[in-house]
């Protein structure tokens, strides 16, 4: 039975990604020596690596002034990094989630966090408006895509002070302003890659500012420099999830680059909330303004509430893999990230109609 992977991440990569990181893992670049064991000071892994910053700068048009970089820790450690760098006294942040509320968490050890606003009085279904970011603060911080809760900010913000955006889970799914922006980062594992790795997008003129000492690992500076210097990183960088995320970024660009994933994107998103908003069984969780284009989650309609374990079972029957809905929302959650092929969707939609049918 054919399967259809939704989960949230780890997430589904693209055949052509997944074949190629299985070669190299046999053999790197001809070396006779795979990816596992290859030492990252190699030419040929020199070359990967500065293939794969291009390949960023090219996609996301990504300015001269910004760096590109591998980092360890994935987006959580990200989270203390931010403020580590840019917090001289107070931060602002908007809190649409989990993970917003997480990044709120560690920037109190660096200063004053201001909650312009927060949208968990309805469990985060919806993007709050008509705040105000204070002029003082020494950045603002969103969470561009809300994984748990299928929320998204669709349009890049102007600020009147340094901006930074998690977009772990939305990032090459649509254009981006880049230049909008102070630091764009996430985990690679939504949709440039696997688990492992973090990028981390910085305007360079925003670092240095501080008066306190800064950790050596935690300096976004340590990192550019030994980047300009023609070196592999400053430390061993994750050497094979940056390889996938090589690959990964290949085939967006032989797809037809952001503006060819963003078309897709739209298309299956909206495949999927019309046959939710059809279906009797079925309810959106999100605000419709504010839906998002890679999580799509709903529930089973308030009448039929004791058929979702049925309708979990039956999708789980017919190859669909995790659509579960996050336990602090519960239903389901269908994760259509740039990988996830058209076939799955329209496959999920048939489910849903068949599973109304014995209805």
């Amino acid at each position: 039975m054919k399967k259809y992977n939704f989960n949230a991440g780890p997430c589904v990569l693209p055949r052509q990604a997944v074949e190629s990181a299985i070669d190299a893992i046999r053999d790197f670049d001809n070396t006779g020596i795979g990816i596992l064991e290859i030492s990252h000071r190699t030419p040929g892994w020199e070359r990967i690596m500065k293939e794969t910053a291009d390949l960023w700068k090219e996609l996301l048009q990504i300015p001269d002034n910004y760096r590109v970089l591998f980092l360890g820790g994935g987006a959580s450690t990200q989270f203390l990094d931010v403020p580590a760098n840019l917090m001289k006294k107070k931060a602002a942040y908007l809190q649409t989630g989990v993970w917003a509320k997480k990044a709120i968490k560690e920037a109190k050890f660096y200063g004053d966090v201001e909650i312009v606003a927060s949208s968990e009085d309805k469990n985060y279904s919806y993007i709050p408006r008509g705040y105000t970011i204070p002029a003082d603060a020494d950045y603002f911080h969103i969470t561009t895509n809300n994984t748990i809760y299928g929320t998204e900010l669709h349009e890049d913000i102007d600020s009147p002070v340094t901006l930074v955006a998690d977009m772990s889970s939305d990032i090459m799914s649509r254009p981006v302003d880049v230049s909008k922006y102070g630091i764009i980062y996430g985990g690679a594992q939504k949709n440039v890659g696997p688990a492992g790795v973090a990028f981390v997008i910085v305007r360079e003129d925003i670092l240095g500012k501080l008066d306190r000492p800064l950790q050596t690992m935690l300096d976004y500076r340590t990192h550019i420099s030994d980047v300009e210097k023609n070196r592999s990183m400053f430390n061993t960088p994750p050497v094979f999830p940056i390889f996938v995320m090589h690959e990964t970024l290949k085939w967006v660009k032989e797809l037809g680059g952001v503006e060819a994933m963003y078309k897709l994107n739209k298309e299956k998103a909206a495949m999927l909330y019309d046959e939710i908003d059809r279906n009797p069984l079925f309810v959106g969780t999100a605000a419709k303004e504010d839906r998002s284009i890679m999580n799509v989650c709903f529930v089973m309609n308030e009448a039929h509430k004791e058929k979702e374990a049925a309708f979990l079972e039956f999708a789980k029957e017919r190859g669909m893999v995790g659509i579960k809905g996050h336990r602090s929302v519960g239903g389901f959650r269908a994760s259509i990230y740039n990988a996830c092929p058209i076939e799955a969707v329209e496959a999920l939609i048939q489910c849903m109609q068949d599973f109304e049918k014995q209805d």
